[in-house]
């Protein structure tokens, strides 16, 4: 019998549309947390049926390490779409923070199956240099994962 190990690993892409019109774009790998597993190993049984579907940044620069549950300083939560191809071993959790949400020096990000902030389960975390959003600028974060 042949053994196969499953991995699970993201990446988040930002795209930040400054006011100018200029386009700035970071691409940095993630780590997934325990409760992330915890999350993925409840939801092969269907327990709890809850889904992740939300996309938090902050602006807070400690270490990601896997015991985390939450960003360490949260600036703003929303809603993500989900998209996957059947066929494939990767999906994507996106949003797009229009101007007036988010402005700040963010530098951290994760994925959480909760829209209110500060609460539910998160998934996964990624600190990163400063993207500094304005006022009228729109961040799109797309968290790729991919399954192997």
């Amino acid at each position: 019998m042949e053994n196969h190990d499953l991995h699970l690993t993201g990446t988040l892409t930002l795209t930040l549309q400054k006011e100018d019109g200029s386009v700035e774009v970071r691409k940095k790998d993630n780590i997934i947390v325990n409760s992330g597993f915890d999350f993925i190993c409840a939801q092969v049984a269907g327990v709890p049926a809850a889904v992740m579907q939300a996309i938090a940044l902050g602006t807070g620069s400690n270490t990601p390490v896997a015991s985390q549950t939450a960003l360490t300083t949260e600036l703003c939560r929303q809603a993500a779409t989900y998209a996957h191809t059947n066929g494939t071993q990767t999906f994507t959790l996106s949003s797009t923070f229009n101007p007036g949400v988010g402005t700040g020096a963010i530098t951290e990000a994760g994925v959480f199956n909760n829209t209110a902030a500060s609460s539910g389960t998160m998934l996964d975390r990624v600190t990163y240099s400063v993207i500094n959003k304005g006022a009228n600028d729109t961040l799109t974060a797309q968290f790729q994962f991919t399954l192997s």
